[in-house]
């Protein structure tokens, strides 16, 4: 069956349609993709829509119970008796109350902290699609990850090889080398026992140089642009080409070479030396392919054409009579092929599982005129009578910093998947290699092959996705599975996809991630896109998500807090029966102006230190838990009580006030010329705009302490002291110079209806404010001392 979309290489056919548009296998995956786009809102979207609510139902009962509360006073003086004035008045009260309840600046910072956090994502080569997807990030609590790519470097790299050293008719020794370099830059060593050697030294390395550079149709590219090396052809020859230029065996001067010239030193040598003049292509049948080669210039020891091969061990082997020995050939005996096989095995079977190739050479080809190159069928014939010279083991290395991710996501409480195509063997060993298994730990029930989950019954699969840690051979159908069923254990799923095949996976896991190198289907299912292709930059973008969920909780807590507060206030006096300490527009000026920019600048806070060390938080749990409540209440309940208490402070104590008592405060409507209460006082001074402005000033510079203690959520000031966001610091600088402004620089102060304070004044308003920080710290405390504080 060939499938719409596939690119034919060679040949020619006649075909039948049998299917055409959504009928298609690519119709059908179109149609899985729209089947599962429903506009399901994120963890972070759920938690504001329920945050309002609630928000907006205790707002209309305070609003309700300030209204009723002051019944009893509509009638008073102030209002001139009338008692619809006095219910006006109280009505404006109450919708006070409710500007200054409501965090109108949530919205624009929300945005904001999550547009920040893309573009430092973006960055760490993450480039998010979907800003609330931003968050869910955060909630992350199972990693499914390609291999080849992701987990690798998808750059093929010879890590073993061996030639031989002595034959005897009862024994075999070998020669064997490891190299050092895990990516297509010609830069490695090759050791013997841990030491690096010189590869010119040993006669068996040099022909093994000469099969790789000229046995082979890729070469080595340098990109200027990236200033990285390149494959260019298959990357398996691409590795053999690295692995010469890393031998260097005849000894090259490569300190004065650029980047471009180095990428091809040592081959180019080589293939001065030997001119290949045809290729005998890869079949199945023979699993091997060769190259006919003539010296370009004869000399008695090198007069004669040859035949370089390389291929699967078990099928070269089996067509070789002869082995290299030094400059020596000497028969393949039974021992030398059981000691070869054994080395082999033991390479492809080991915690490497290496891919193995044997190189041979065929010294004394038949002439190029009696073959038969027309005829593959000949082509195993041709390929017999070989010298086997040696053996290179290869494979595509893991990254380097993958291990180290692997381990934080442990740390984290995140589950790392690993899904592949490759064999089951290859795959576990690749999960020993970077931590998702243990080097003790059973794969038995951990990994499972596509074909093993099939077999499997419906409750079966879904106990494996509960445990597995690896799936291999698996078909991209077998990635929406096992999401579905990681999503009933109410998991947040990351899923990894490059194919066309792997959309639907993409858009029905939480996080849909697509390869940079990927298909653009699979771009445009997924919310994040990894333009380097690296689980690190999953596992960054995971932390992130925390410290963006972190920050927002932080802005969240800093305006609600000091919402709470000025609630508080308007509370308090409308109550008690005090003056208003705050008016609309004051309260309009501190949330949309003063605190929006350091709600803003907390964006910019730095993760906390423990941020990776927390299991990954529970997308069901209230945005605002018990405790936080609490704490937000404190805080607010302190800044209600000191916004209160610096305007009442104006009218009892400040030298420049009227110095009343409180009794005369608590009724000052009931203030007239004739009232005995209010005697030798002015009743216009309960109007001045004096105590407004005190009361303003508190609140905005308790806000700025607050601001300070909203660096980090349970982390003590010493810890994380504010200068790790000078952002923030630059936002208070900000927001007190608008305060001054607004006093100050006339005809500002009109505005506001505020009046310049003198320095007594603002002595008492630090006074004040200052305590919030250590009030919190105390709760801080509090925190770290409870269960997973």
């Amino acid at each position: 069956m060939l499938f719409s979309g596939t690119n034919v290489a060679a040949g020619k056919a006649t075909g039948v349609v049998v299917a055409t548009g959504i009928r298609t296998e690519i119709g059908k995956i179109r149609d899985q993709m729209v089947a599962g786009s429903g506009a399901e809102r994120t963890p972070l979207q759920q938690k504001l829509d329920e945050f309002s609510r609630q928000l907006s139902k205790v707002i209309s009962l305070v609003c309700a119970a300030v209204w009723i509360i002051n019944i009893g006073h509509f009638g008073d003086p102030v209002h001139g008796g009338s008692w619809p004035r006095g219910a006006v008045y109280y009505f404006k009260i109450a919708v006070a109350l409710a500007v200054a309840a409501i965090p109108e600046g949530l919205p624009a910072v929300i945005t904001t902290c999550l547009a920040l956090g893309t573009r430092r994502m973006a960055k760490k080569n993450a480039i998010v699609r979907s800003l609330p997807s931003v968050e869910t990030l955060g909630c992350t609590s199972v990693i499914c990850s390609d291999k080849t790519g992701t987990l690798t470097t998808n750059q093929m790299s010879v890590s073993r090889m061996f030639i031989l050293d002595k034959v005897t008719e009862q024994d075999c020794s070998l020669h064997e080398f490891s190299i050092t370099g895990s990516t297509y830059a010609p830069e490695g060593l090759v050791l013997k026992d841990g030491v690096p050697v010189r590869c010119g030294q040993f006669d068996g390395l040099m022909e093994v140089a000469t099969i790789c550079a000229l046995c082979n149709d890729s070469s080595l590219d340098y990109n200027e642009a990236k200033k990285v090396y390149e494959k260019v052809g298959e990357a398996t020859e691409t590795a053999l080409t690295c692995l010469v230029e890393k031998m260097n065996v005849f000894d090259t001067d490569l300190r004065s070479l650029t980047e471009v010239e180095r990428a091809s030193a040592s081959n180019s040598v080589i293939r001065q030396l030997m001119r290949k003049e045809f290729t005998l292509e890869f079949s199945r049948d023979r699993k091997s392919m060769s190259v006919y080669c003539t010296p370009t210039r004869p000399s008695p020891s090198n007069s004669s054409s040859k035949m370089f091969v390389k291929g699967a061990p078990e099928s070269v082997i089996e067509r070789c009579r002869y082995v290299r020995v030094g400059s020596h050939t000497v028969p393949l005996t039974g021992t030398v092929r059981e000691t070869v096989l054994a080395r082999i095995r033991a390479w492809g079977t080991g915690s490497d599982t290496l891919r193995c190739l044997a190189l041979a050479t065929r010294d004394a080809p038949p002439r190029r005129e009696e073959m038969q190159l027309e005829d593959a069928s000949q082509f195993a014939t041709y390929e017999s009578q070989l010298t086997l010279v040696g053996c290179v083991g290869m494979l595509d290395p893991p990254r380097q910093e993958v291990s180290a991710s692997i381990e934080l996501c442990r740390q984290a409480g995140i589950r790392v998947v690993m899904i592949t195509g490759d064999n089951k063997a290859t795959a576990v060993a690749v999960c020993r290699r970077i931590g998702i298994l243990s080097q003790t730990e059973e794969a038995d029930g951990r990994a499972f092959t596509g074909r093993e989950f099939d077999d499997l019954t419906p409750e079966d699969q879904r106990r494996a996705c509960g445990s597995a840690c690896c799936f291999a051979r698996v078909e991209p159908a077998h990635k929406s599975k096992i999401v579905e069923y990681l999503q009933s254990f109410h998991e947040i799923t990351a899923m990894t996809g490059d194919g066309v095949n792997d959309a639907p996976a993409l858009k029905r896991a939480e996080i849909g991630i697509a390869m940079g190198s990927g298909t653009a289907v699979a771009k445009s299912a997924a919310e994040m896109v990894l333009s380097d292709d690296n689980f690190s930059t999953i596992v960054a973008a995971v932390e992130e998500g925390r410290a963006i969920y972190n920050n927002m909780k932080q802005f969240i807590r800093y305006l609600i807090s000091s919402n709470v507060g000025e609630v508080v206030c308007i509370f308090l006096t409308a109550v008690l029966g005090l003056p208003e300490a705050l008016i609309p527009v004051q309260l309009l000026w501190v949330n949309l102006v003063t605190d929006g920019l350091p709600a803003t600048a907390l964006g910019f806070n730095p993760p906390d230190l423990d941020i990776m060390a927390k299991k990954p938080r529970d997308p069901r749990e209230p945005l605002i838990s018990g405790w936080l409540l609490f704490r937000y209440l404190a805080v607010g309940v302190y800044v209600g009580l000191a916004t209160v208490g610096a305007a009442t402070w104006w009218f009892l104590y400040d030298a420049d006030g009227p110095q009343v008592t409180f009794h005369q405060l608590r009724n000052f409507m009931r203030c007239t010329e004739h009232n005995p209460l209010f005697e030798g006082v002015d009743c216009g001074v309960f109007e001045s705009h004096y105590p407004t402005t005190m009361a303003l000033s508190v609140l905005v510079t308790i806000e700025m302490c607050n601001a300070l203690n909203s660096v980090s959520e349970n982390q003590s000031l010493l810890r994380m002291p504010p200068w790790l966001n000078w952002w923030l610091l630059g936002a208070i600088v900000m927001s007190m110079a608008l305060h001054f402004i607004i006093l100050y620089v006339k005809p500002m102060p009109v505005s506001v209806s505020g009046l310049p304070l003198p320095l007594p004044a603002w002595l008492v308003v630090m006074q004040i404010s200052f305590p919030v920080i250590l009030l919190d710290e105390g709760l801080k405390f509090l925190s770290r001392q409870r269960p997973g504080g």
